[in-house]
């Protein structure tokens, strides 16, 4: 590997230590910690699944109803009313806007998108 490649590399773990110890990164940690640890948002968040699941599936065998279009959006509606999830959520927001103003720092002298396109063929 060449010099070059070799002080990229460094610079992008570095790049990584320094989003870890961000206040949103952090912030973020603690709310997906309080989210895992809590049986109630565990619980609230298996029963959307499984409604989900549910409507996907009738999707795929055109029996979707209105109804069940109601009970996922109901579902979602009471997960994302969880004090826990809202905060997780608000977090991850937050962290999602960071990440994506440093995206723009590093694409401004590339001339692409380094976080969506840099690796991409042929992207109109």
């Amino acid at each position: 590997m060449s010099v070059q490649t070799d002080r990229l590399e460094t610079l992008g773990r570095e790049l990584g230590d320094a989003i870890a110890k961000t206040p949103e990164y952090d912030a973020f940690e603690r709310a997906k910690a309080a989210v895992e640890a809590d049986d109630e948002v565990q619980s609230q968040i298996a029963e959307f699944h499984a409604v989900r699941d549910r409507y996907v599936q009738a999707r795929k065998t055109g029996g979707a109803t209105q109804e069940l279009v109601r009970e996922v959006q109901s579902a979602q509606e009471d997960l994302h009313s969880m004090p826990k999830m809202a905060d997780y959520l608000d977090a991850q927001k937050e962290l999602q806007e960071r990440l994506e103003s440093i995206n723009e720092a590093i694409s401004e002298p590339l001339a692409v998108d380094f976080g969506g396109e840099a690796g991409g063929c042929c992207q109109e």
